[in-house]
């Protein structure tokens, strides 16, 4: 055996062995979602906690005002939350929309600072020096819905104590196209099977852009300084390295816009993976210190996130080897050979597919699980989600060579849906836990 084909024999392994050993860590911990484990986080206090809502703006005059509508129409009293739009560097009328709509609206023109990050940080410190003073802040997108229950299931969880706590994030437009399928198939399993299970088992949940809320001492403390490209998963692991864990509101339901076509969603994706790689390399390893010295699984569990694009990859790379040698057994490919960490079994290449492809198999169930009304054509989304999860290997690849880019891509928004057409396109789904799991 030559030194290029020794080579690439242990690598090929070293990336089985990796992708493998964080997949079954993960099937391991998002079971739990499934068990009816009763939530043992007792009532600490009973509070009407108050909240300043806050939407960051950038030209979303289409859909600004149907979100602000959503937020007026909370089963919450009126006088203990408010809503802020952040106009942020727009040329629409995105301003004049939301406070016709009833917001309270600051214009911020500072283009060298462009993106989410900068903007919140922005508003925080004018939240800080308001005579009016809140208990926690609440952020969303301007796409958002949000449904009426939001702010009573997130007071329950801050009379339980939590300073930071992720809303269940839904989809406002699953039937639209593949792609918005795609993104709702993937969001219900995320909720169910990476969310919830981490609230369950007592570890850090993920911070996911929207709907989600911040306790005021927490936020003046720590300081905000999520600035990147995904300044959501920034401050997750800011929390977590500083012992504040992120908790999840099953009944906290925020509805998203998801992009229309594979173009809108590649360049959203690559925004994500490139902020994803940028945080990975600036917390992995202090991630990793602080979970083996102070005996942490919550840290060690957010970094073993971290390490998703790297799986996402190595992952690719075996599976396109292992489905040359599947279909072309007497083919030579050379040095590139892959040898299986099954390569004494029969048809080790075949083994390893079929690996990969049950992964997907969990989505029908955790659809079924979820209560969801499938209509037809989701049925063959479903086999086109298989593809959609295929092209996150370039995407992921593309995110760590550009992982140093900081520009700001803003993904424009047009689907001018409200609350009353929202729940026919929901159906039959009623949104809550089995009287086990409450």
């Amino acid at each position: 055996m030559s030194e290029g084909s020794m080579f690439w024999t242990v690598f090929s392994i070293i990336l089985q062995v990796f992708s493998l050993s964080i997949g079954i860590y993960y099937l391991i911990v998002g079971l739990t979602g499934f068990l009816p484990i009763k939530d043992r986080n007792k009532k600490v206090k009973d509070k009407i906690h108050k909240f300043a809502l806050i939407i960051s703006a950038h030209d979303e005059e289409a859909v600004i005002a149907n979100m602000v509508s959503s937020l007026k129409e909370l089963d919450y009293p009126d006088e203990a939350y408010d809503i802020f739009v952040i106009a942020d560097n727009c040329e629409d009328n995105t301003a004049a929309e939301a406070e016709k709509a009833g917001a309270l609206v600051y214009v911020r023109n500072v283009p060298n600072l462009r993106g989410k990050g900068h903007a919140l940080e922005w508003m925080f410190e004018k939240i800080y020096n308001m005579k009016k003073k809140y208990d926690y802040i609440s952020i969303f997108d301007a796409d958002n819905l949000v449904d009426r229950n939001y702010l009573k299931a997130m007071n329950e969880r801050a009379n339980q104590g939590f300073k930071v706590v992720q809303g269940f994030l839904d989809s406002k437009n699953p039937y639209d196209s593949w792609i918005t399928a795609a993104y709702s198939f993937c969001f219900w399993s995320v909720n169910r099977i990476f969310q919830l299970s981490r609230y369950k088992l007592g570890l850090c949940c993920e911070l996911s852009g929207t709907g989600f809320i911040i306790a005021l001492d927490v936020l003046k403390k720590l300081g905000w300084g999520a600035t990147c490209l995904t300044e959501d998963m920034e401050f997750t692991m800011k929390l977590s390295l500083n012992d504040e864990k992120v908790a999840f509101a099953y009944d906290a339901v925020v509805y998203d816009e998801k992009p229309l076509t594979l173009k809108q969603s590649w360049r959203q994706r690559v925004r994500w993976m490139q902020g994803h790689c940028d945080v990975a390399s600036r917390y992995f390893f202090k991630l990793i210190k602080k979970g083996i010295k102070e005996r942490k699984l919550s840290c060690i569990d957010c970094a073993v996130y971290l390490v998703q694009p790297i799986r996402i990859i190595a992952t690719g790379i075996i599976t396109f080897f292992a489905y040359a040698q599947t279909f072309y057994p007497d083919g030579d490919l050379g040095f590139m050979q892959v040898s299986y960490i099954f390569q004494d079994i029969p048809f080790g290449a075949v083994i390893w597919n079929v690996i990969v492809i049950l992964q997907f198999l969990y989505t029908p169930f955790v659809i079924w699980f979820e209560r969801r009304e499938i209509k037809p054509k989701m049925i063959f989304y479903y086999f086109t989600y298989i593809i959609y999860n295929f092209t996150w290997v370039p995407i992921a690849i593309q995110g760590l060579i550009g992982k140093n880019k900081t520009e700001w891509a803003h993904t424009k928004h047009t689907r001018t849906i409200s609350m009353e057409e929202l729940k026919k396109i929901n159906g039959r789904f009623e949104h809550k836990l089995s009287t086990k799991e409450q």
